[in-house]
């Protein structure tokens, strides 16, 4: 099949920054029996074209990106006929392939991957801030062809505004992340303790940081690596200090997925603080480690627990202080929910995802 994506960006000529790996992971696994072509919206600011992961990406830039986006997409389905198009993300990506869907005569896809449905006026982030970004939203999902989500919780809340969807997870890549079975606590060691995401008001660092002074009080010992790029100039670092933690938190910034990996290896617990998430990927790469999620109720942690995670209220800091401490204090909890995550993450790998999505688009066209 030839395939058109419409991405915001994540797809950087370099494979390692810059990227967003489930992104890479699904483009890989579709060229391998496709023709993919990627339209990124905004990877530079100047336009421009390169291969990777299989598939040929088209950089429109900065400079009239939705007309130059539906330009070019006529172009190369005028070389050659697009089977269908999809939108990696709502918002400006699907309005695209929406579009283009219409004018092509295709069917186009949308996949719900991030803050699209929500509306949090507090930390200014969401799809749904606005009246003009609420009416974006419903056109777009009205005229796609079929609308995918990571996970239950976004399938609901497309469910409430009347929109029909299918739940699809954007699985880890088993190749990258190889499956490990959970690896026993030495009794009475310090617990490792990782947190995956850039540094950002959605990730809500400071829930996670307030939880980590509630679980020292306690006596707890234990250690945080914090991994992902600082988009909060210091605040979060500095907050960390005022609270006390500056020697138990190890602030790593950015790491490739290979740098990644044995830090995420290492742990014995990862800790999910976000306000919303589509997935998030990082739990399921640390499933596949074997290393179990304690998180707010969000996305894949509220549909894992309790048997493969343990979620806890958004923004409240105290039950997850006691929800990690009740994992560390009771290995044989730790270690079911481990094998349980592993399990799933397994099951749902990136194998899996772009199957489902080859289907899907089958029985579109």
């Amino acid at each position: 099949m030839r395939i058109a994506l419409i991405v915001p960006g994540g797809v950087d000529r370099s494979g390692e920054y810059r990227i967003i790996p489930a992104l890479l992971t699904l483009i890989g696994r579709l060229s391998r029996h496709n023709d993919v072509h990627v339209i990124a919206l905004g990877q530079e600011a100047q336009a421009g074209e390169w291969d990777l992961a299989g598939a040929r990406i088209y950089n429109i830039g900065s400079r009239h990106t939705r007309l130059g986006a539906i330009r070019l997409l006529r172009s190369l389905h005028r070389l050659k006929r697009f089977d269908v198009v999809q939108a990696i993300w709502s918002g400006t990506s699907g309005l695209i392939a929406v579009t283009a869907g219409k004018l092509l005569g295709i069917p186009s896809l949308i996949h719900v991957a991030g803050g699209e449905l929500v509306a949090l006026h507090e930390i200014g982030y969401g799809g749904r801030l606005t009246w003009r970004g609420r009416l974006r939203e419903a056109l777009t999902l009205r005229g796609a062809s079929a609308i995918t989500a990571a996970s239950a919780p976004i399938i609901d809340s497309l469910k409430a505004l009347g929109f029909a969807a299918q739940r699809l997870p954007l699985g880890v890549d088993l190749e990258v992340w190889p499956t490990r079975e959970p690896v026993r606590r030495h009794p009475g060691s310090s617990a490792r303790l990782i947190h995956v995401a850039s540094l950002n008001g959605v990730k809500d660092q400071p829930t996670l940081l307030r939880a980590l002074a509630a679980l020292e009080k306690t006596g707890t010992s234990f250690e945080m690596e914090i991994v992902g790029e600082d988009t909060l100039h210091g605040e979060i670092q500095r907050l960390a200090a005022r609270l006390g933690l500056a020697d138990r938190i190890r602030f790593r910034g950015f790491l490739t997925v290979r740098q990644l990996r044995p830090v995420v290896e290492a742990a014995d617990l990862m800790i999910i603080s976000s306000r919303h998430e589509a997935g998030p990927l990082a739990m399921l790469e640390a499933a596949a480690t074997g290393v179990p999620t304690v998180g707010t109720a969000v996305g894949h942690v509220t549909e894992w627990t309790p048997d493969a995670a343990l979620a806890v209220p958004v923004g409240d800091w105290g039950s997850l202080a006691g929800a990690i401490r009740q994992v560390l204090n009771d290995e044989d909890l730790r270690l079911r929910l481990a094998r349980e995550a592993l399990k799933r993450a397994a099951a749902e790998n990136a194998d899996y995802t772009a199957r489902r999505f080859e289907e899907l688009y089958r029985s579109l066209v």
